[in-house]
């Protein structure tokens, strides 16, 4: 099996929809068409039923998809980790740490500073993630750390060291009726009809169906709110981005959420390594 057809059937198993994944490839329907036929002859067997108004995933498919996403990481990421590895023998190495937006932000700026003060400290570049982003990163080698929050993010093939555990918090506009309670449960949240929830985009820049705003960034995201269009849950620790317009009111039965630092178990980096150990002594 090629590299090109796996990305081929990949984007139509994730599309569900010839023209769309054609289009999202760049290509033409017809040779896409083709192409998945020529694979599924080679295999000998079937990976998508197709009719005339839609197209579903076989059981052998959707064990493709899944193999198939884990062996394209894997290709992306030895590409990435070799050129970094020849910047770092150009003397220009660095660690790409990958980071939810808005989370964890105390914990983060106490790690660098402390990591910047080690004799073999190097630079360290933050990406700062939308939710889910960071586990893609770390996967196809983009970066080589990332802070990653259970049970939310999947660590699964990772090795993980603890450093908090918290709770979690609606945020709401100040002056909003919910803000004089002393705590709120879940499912009060759930049907606020004037503070719906935020729907983020999907790997594939669609969003999910719902009446709350669409947002991008977590910035973007705490202006709707403090104009009223939106509320969000999240750990204990962002209430102090929170500006005066905002209130955050906890939420009693939500999950507690742990962060986590996470990377490669295949990583051999010196630099990675006295990161995770400052990051365990704070």
């Amino acid at each position: 099996m090629e590299t090109r057809e796996l990305r081929y059937f990949v984007a139509v198993a994730e599309e569900l929809h010839f023209g769309r994944a054609a289009q999202r490839l760049g290509m033409a329907q017809p040779p896409l068409s083709r192409a998945i036929s020529q694979l599924e002859r080679r295999m000998g067997v079937v990976l998508l039923e197709r009719t005339n108004r839609s197209v579903t995933l076989t059981e052998a498919g959707a064990v493709l998809l899944q193999e198939g996403r884990t062996a394209l990481d894997a290709v992306e990421a030895a590409e990435h980790r070799a050129q970094r590895a020849a910047l770092a023998a150009a003397g220009r190495a660095s660690i790409v740490l990958a980071t939810k937006a808005g989370a964890s932000s105390e914990l983060l700026a106490k790690l660098l500073h402390a990591y910047a003060a080690e004799p073999r400290s190097i630079q360290v570049d933050v990406l700062l993630c939308g939710p889910g982003e960071q586990e893609r990163l770390l996967r196809n080698g983009r970066a080589d750390v990332a802070l990653l929050h259970r049970p939310f993010d999947e660590t699964t093939g990772f090795e993980v060291e603890e450093l908090l555990t918290e709770g979690q918090m609606a945020v709401l506009p100040a002056g909003h009726a919910l803000t004089v309670r002393t705590d709120l449960h879940l499912s009060e949240l759930a049907d606020v009809p004037d503070l719906p929830m935020p729907r983020w985009p999907r790997p594939d820049g669609s969003y999910p169906d719902g009446p709350g705003p669409e947002v991008q960034s977590h910035s973007q995201l705490l202006q709707l709110i403090s104009l009223g269009r939106a509320l969000m849950v999240a750990p204990d620790s962002c209430r102090s981005q929170l500006h005066d317009d905002l209130v955050a009111v906890p939420i009693v039965d939500a999950p507690e959420v742990t962060t986590v630092i996470a990377w490669p178990p295949h990583s051999r980096s010196r630099p990675v390594a006295d990161l995770i150990r400052t990051a365990l002594r704070l």
